[in-house]
């Protein structure tokens, strides 16, 4: 079997000037990144601005185990067989991050005969947004500590700086750091920290700004460091936002590229749901409900994570109403929170499944609470049997939710008919009464606790005396009436990676909570999770090598 950079390499793509023509879309409003890439630029989205949205599709997925299930080659197939079937469908999804393409996870392109092209620059550098974003951010930290240095005017307390700077890779030695070592020239020697690029403030801005004036507006409001006063220090103060802004002009326009069977994508901005938004720009987004009848996005990782986050912060900001949301599982992964070890998972094991599907169940019914109808697409395997499959229709059904399974793994577009064919019914039967979960005008506390209750099926939170603290410092400048953006574990409902299936009687642990008034929303950090991952035991870079002819290998 070939592995997905083979397939992908013997993808015939079509010239991306192509498929900008498919779309209706004219030759001054594409910025080309060499055959198969390009930015689409603000003459585009001048000229659609009265055109008729289409209708937004969400993919999301239970928690991710292991076993692997399959969102972004959901996504990917599923448009695949929109177009498929006469249909108009276009693709809106999230960068890869160097973090996990050399870590663990793996890309963002989807998997087997469901990916995006060119797979290989769209899981490295591709058009240079990683690199501008971490430009920009290191950027402002280095004038801030250029400030410090040359006399702080502002009176910046370096015990209480809260931005940390960023780098696109796991790297685990810069978690907590020293900086400023070496004599006067060198700085004030402070501790200093790193947040991998996906995490960071700027990755979160770009992908929630409207254009470029609202990007420079959401840059200058950056909450940096307080002062030795307790006054806060914004980088607007710093006088950073105009070079800022500079290095991410381009980074702001949303890239097109295709499918392995030639169908429009845009691909931009990737933050983490783990500990960010988890979501793709909103320019992305809007633009592509402008350019087809169907626009499918996805959230990272499972609904408690990604698609909160999308119904409660993207759609809530940028006035997004969703018409349908598709929530990916498999089988194996079920059994896996029923207890199966992995090594067993291709064994029938109904007893294992039926207890592990409460983990579907609680996913459908949480995304029922934001008024959009539920999908669920199983993602199919060989080794599913007859009486596995009958359980999980079964359990679909008793949930009032409609079910179709997948195989766009091994055969494209021609494996997702019926996922397609389900959503598009689902859309035209049922109206989306799309809502957020609670009202942002609530206080932290209450709003964290409506998530907790509600999503997460937690007793209650507790909070150390930081996280206390920092919430009445944020309280007091004004900046928490704004959506609540949960820093949490993605393996489990609880903050707990440990506790699979549908934990009972625990807690939300917090441990700090921070403003990230740029982005508009409060960053609240539960239990262990790192803004800075580290790479594991074996990571793939190892796998990875590079010909005489400059063919790369070992890429998935």
């Amino acid at each position: 079997m070939l592995t997905d950079i083979e397939i992908a390499q013997q993808a015939k793509m079509k010239k991306i000037g192509e498929i900008a023509a498919n779309l209706g879309i004219e030759e001054d409003e594409v910025e080309q990144y060499g055959h198969y890439k390009a930015k689409l630029n603000q003459n585009l989205f001048n000229r659609l601005a009265d055109k008729p949205d289409g209708k937004l599709i969400l993919v999301t997925a239970i928690n991710p185990t292991p076993a692997g299930e399959g969102k972004t080659t959901t996504s990917v197939g599923l448009c695949e067989a929109m177009n498929k079937t006469g249909r108009k469908a276009i693709l809106a999804l999230r960068e890869p991050s160097l973090g996990p393409v050399f870590g663990i996870k793996g890309g963002a392109a989807g998997g087997g005969y469901a990916q995006v092209v060119p797979m290989e620059d769209i899981n490295l550098h591709f058009t240079g947004d990683m690199h501008a974003i971490t430009a920009a951010n290191n950027l402002l930290a280095a004038l801030m500590d250029n400030h410090i240095q040359q006399g702080n005017a502002l009176g910046i307390d370096v015990r209480r700086i809260l931005f940390k700077r960023c780098l696109d890779m796991n790297d685990r030695a810069l978690r907590n750091i020293v900086i400023g070592m070496g004599g006067k020239v060198n700085g004030i020697p402070r501790e200093d920290h790193f947040h991998i690029t996906v995490a960071s403030e700027i990755m979160a801005i770009l992908c929630l700004a409207s254009d470029l004036e609202d990007l420079k507006k959401r840059l200058g409001n950056i909450l940096v460091a307080y002062t030795y006063s307790g006054e806060p220090v914004y980088a607007r103060d710093l006088k950073a936002v105009g070079a800022m802004t500079a290095l991410l002009k381009d980074a702001i326009n949303p890239n097109l590229v295709q499918t392995l069977e030639g169908n429009p994508a845009l691909i931009h901005g990737g933050p983490f749901a783990n500990i960010a938004h988890g979501c793709n720009s909103v320019r992305a987004t809007k633009l592509a409900l402008k350019l087809a009848d169907y626009t499918i996005t996805e959230a990272g990782f499972g609904s408690d994570l990604g698609a909160e986050k999308f119904f409660d912060i993207k759609c809530r900001y940028a006035g997004l109403k969703p018409d349908c949301t598709v929530l990916v599982a498999t089988i194996r992964a079920l059994k896996y929170n029923g207890g199966v070890a992995k090594p067993d998972l291709t064994k029938e094991n109904v007893e294992a499944l039926e207890k592990g599907i409460v983990n579907l169940g609680v996913h459908i019914d949480n995304l029922k609470k934001f008024g959009v109808p539920v999908v669920v697409a199983i993602n199919h395997f060989y080794t599913d049997t007859e009486a596995e499959i009958a359980v999980v229709k079964k359990y679909c059904e008793d949930h009032g939710a409609k079910v179709a399974f997948s195989d766009v793994f091994l055969k494209g577009g021609d494996g997702g008919i019926e996922i397609a064919n389900a959503v598009v019914e689902t859309i035209e039967s049922t109206k989306s009464e799309y809502k957020p979960l609670y009202d942002e005008k609530l206080s932290i506390k209450e709003k964290l606790d409506i998530i907790a209750k509600e999503i997460y099926r937690a007793d209650g939170v507790n909070y150390t005396a930081k996280a206390d603290k920092a919430i009445k410092e944020i309280e007091s400048f004004g900046l928490d009436r704004v959506p609540v953006c949960v820093a949490k574990t993605q393996y489990s409902l609880s903050d707990d990676p440990t506790k699979l299936g549908k934990p009972e009687h625990f807690t939300i642990n917090v441990s700090d909570v921070r403003a990230s008034a740029g982005a508009g929303f409060v960053v609240v950090y539960t239990g262990d999770v790192m803004t800075m991952p580290g790479l594991p035991k074996v990571p793939a870079a190892d796998n990875i090598d590079v010909d005489a002819d400059g063919k790369i290998t070992g890429l998935f």
